[in-house]
């Protein structure tokens, strides 16, 4: 019996094996390249976070190395990665970042000095304005501007800022020229995304005011000793006392002043 290859039911056939042909073959071909693509990611991630520590330049083998020889451990911050790391004797964290910009997503990765200072940054986007916003990834000289920077003031918050015009050059950089609504994002996301790793860095300045319990009202009286990590100050079921818990903050970040 001859086929009709101008019938209806010959073409509508005939398009629906091609269909399940061609949907095989790219679903095959994704299985297949899936571990490269995730391997590139993961390279690539570990890529920034080597240009928040300032090292820049390296292919995917010397990555691979010079992250495995600085990055010491990862973890979880409600959520956040951070990242404990060691350049050239001197530990740093490096605190991811994400946000939004004026047309997607942004991110990026903030290191972190002992004494909560910037030690660099690296900014992403996902699709801003080339020329404009697409600077916070591309210009590596505004990158460098947030280095030295301080980025948590006495009472703990963060005072890092991105602003129009500078009047405190020590918290505040220059605004993306053109780029206002991308560097607002910028400016949003890292006051979102910083306000809980300054607890994380080393010699702590600040318990949260919910560290520190009745019971335990001498756990604030040495500036030095009331904030290891905000774990030894309070035990768990127990009232706490925030107003002792403020000056505890207030006594350790004198204490850190000094040291």
């Amino acid at each position: 019996m001859k086929l009709n290859t101008n019938s209806n039911t010959y073409i509508i056939i005939y398009s629906a094996i091609l269909v399940v042909i061609v949907a095989f073959l790219l679903a095959f071909v994704y299985q297949a390249l899936k571990p490269m693509q995730d391997a590139n990611v993961a390279l690539d991630v570990k890529k920034q976070i080597l240009y928040s520590l300032n090292i820049r330049g390296l292919d995917g083998s010397e990555a691979e190395a010079k992250y495995k020889e600085v990055v010491k451990e990862g973890k979880d911050v409600e959520g956040q990665k951070v990242y404990e790391c060691e350049v050239n004797g001197e530990k740093v964290l490096v605190a991811s970042l994400k946000g939004m910009g004026l047309w997607g997503g942004i991110s990026g990765y903030m290191a972190i000095k002992g004494d909560g200072t910037v030690y660099g940054a690296y900014f992403n986007h996902e699709s801003e304005t080339a020329g404009l916003g697409a600077e916070i990834k591309d210009s590596q000289a505004w990158q460098e501007k947030f280095i030295g920077k301080k980025i948590y003031g006495d009472d703990g918050n963060v005072v890092l800022s991105v602003v129009k015009k500078v009047d405190d050059p020590t918290t505040q950089v220059d605004c993306v020229t053109g780029a206002t609504l991308t560097s607002n994002g910028v400016d949003a996301m890292i006051k979102d995304c910083l306000k809980n790793v300054s607890p994380q860095l080393n010699g702590s300045p600040c318990c949260k005011a919910d560290s520190c319990c009745q019971k335990d009202k001498d756990c604030c009286k040495d500036g030095k000793d009331c904030c290891k990590e905000g774990k030894d100050c309070c035990k768990e079921g127990k009232d706490c006392c925030k107003e002792q818990a403020k000056e505890c903050c207030k006594d350790s970040l004198k204490e850190t002043k000094r040291n």
